[in-house]
């Protein structure tokens, strides 16, 4: 035993944080280093305001993971100097609750330092273990903040939320993540410095973009493939885009945001959607999708395709585009995927016209061309008595006052014929419609 105890003695110890991940070693040490959540945190916005100033009794984050909810309460006990104190509400129980307020309690009374409870997962919690928190809320006992993933005012007694601050923590984005990245390869105290790694941007960027705006997830990748792939004969690990691939498990897509690979590929979505393809216009939009492309983005596209390939070919096509933005907007992603589909493959497979938006283009130019003419007197307004002693409204034929809702002449006769339906879709029955009326005109016209 002596020998063993010998042998465990000659060894380094370990540094206190070497058996966390890189993710939780990273963890912010002020409120510069913390990546995204400007929206919060930039200076002069209330939770900016309340950390600083150390003036809050209860604060509930949520959002997705990885986007530094329980990071910045770290960060705040840290900032602030008071006692820290972190449950797991997947763990935690009531004896577990208990035990964290009586010692709050004993050291405000013994030492005068007050204490931050962080209940992480808060809506694990059950109805009676949130009401256990209210009283100690209340009454100063702890500073209590809260984390979740879920909508709080679906899984938080109202009157637990009644008594906290809620902000809701939003994805990081792609520019977000790199520097976040590079400080890990640089910190010499919790980072890889010590590995000398020479790392591609474009294998950051990829992490950045897979990562779903999720912090924790593109740095556990970072160290699983620094620490997992061999030194060079100069002593510096490679970390490209093909060990990156590996690390986080996703293929890379040529694809950038702001370059051609962006413009092209939602080029070839939209013409593959007007040429009717729909297993192309699918295959394209889950490239994007796959790649990070702002999701709004593709359905404002969308959008616009109902209206200018579409258009009266097929009247749902764009309420059914619209709809489609709004539930984009509304749900976000991963589900947002499945109206995007859905809009996609009915576009594709809608009749096609273009006869409304060349209607739209052609009286545009006639307008910019100089014909431009005047409103007839049988069409002005004509409210007041002397607007109608100008003669303004007379003659007007009110359209209902003749068989099938069509006057005997064309009222604004002067306008060239813009709109030309072609016979595809719902505009082959308008285009019916239009010689009808032009028919019916023409022959009242001949019984005069």
């Amino acid at each position: 035993m002596a020998r063993m105890a010998d042998l465990f003695a000659q060894r380094e110890p370990l540094r206190p944080d070497t058996r966390k991940n890189l993710a939780a070693r990273m963890r912010p040490r002020n409120l510069e280093e913390f990546a995204g959540q400007r929206h919060l945190l930039a200076p002069g916005k209330l939770l900016h305001r309340l950390i600083t100033s150390n003036r809050f009794s209860a604060l509930l984050f949520f959002g997705p993971p990885g986007t530094g909810k329980t990071s910045l309460a770290f960060l705040i006990a840290q900032l602030t100097g008071e006692r820290f104190v972190a449950l797991n509400a997947v763990e935690a129980t009531v004896s577990d609750l208990r035990k964290a307020v009586q010692d709050a309690e004993v050291h405000w009374q013994t030492l005068g330092k007050r204490t931050i409870l962080l209940v992480d997962e808060i809506h694990r919690f059950n109805k009676a273990q949130q009401d256990a928190l209210l009283p100690h809320v209340e009454h100063g006992t702890i500073r209590l903040i809260g984390a979740t993933t879920h909508n709080p005012f679906f899984y938080v007694n109202p009157a637990l939320i009644s008594r906290m601050q809620v902000f809701e923590f939003q994805p990081l984005t792609v520019a977000d993540v790199p520097p976040v990245l590079r400080r890990a390869l640089t910190d010499g105290e919790r980072g890889l410095a010590e590995f000398k790694v020479v790392a591609d941007d474009d294998a950051l960027l990829h992490l950045a973009k897979v990562c779903d705006g999720d912090a924790r997830k593109s740095l556990n990748a970072l160290e699983v493939g620094v620490l997992s792939t061999p030194a060079g004969a100069d002593g510096t690990v490679r970390f490209t885009i093909s060990v990156a691939q590996e690390s986080i498990q996703r293929k890379a897509v040529v694809y950038d945001k702001d370059e051609d690979a962006h413009y092209d590929t939602i080029s070839a979505f939209i013409k593959c959607v007007r040429g009717s393809e729909p297993d192309a216009a699918v295959y394209l939009l889950a490239k994007m999708l796959h790649a990070g492309e702002d999701i709004r983005f593709i359905a404002r596209r969308l959008v616009i395709s109902a209206a200018e390939d579409i258009g009266l070919a097929d009247p749902h096509a764009l309420p059914l585009a619209v709809a489609c933005q709004q539930a984009v907007e509304f749900i976000g992603l991963p589900e947002a995927r499945i109206p995007l589909a859905e809009t996609t493959v009915y576009l594709a497979t809608a009749p096609k016209s273009n006869a409304a938006y060349l209607a739209g283009e052609a009286a545009a130019a006639a307008i910019k061309e100089g014909r431009t003419l005047e409103v007839p007197n049988n069409l002005k307004n004509a409210t007041y008595a002397g607007e109608k002693a100008l003669g303004r409204h007379a003659g007007y034929q009110y359209a209902h006052d003749y068989a099938d809702g069509v006057a005997d002449e064309k009222m604004f006769a002067a306008v060239s014929e813009f709109y030309q339906p072609t016979n595809r879709g719902y505009e082959k029955i308008i285009a019916e419609r239009l010689t009808r009326w032009n028919e019916i005109r023409r022959q009242r016209q001949q019984k005069k």
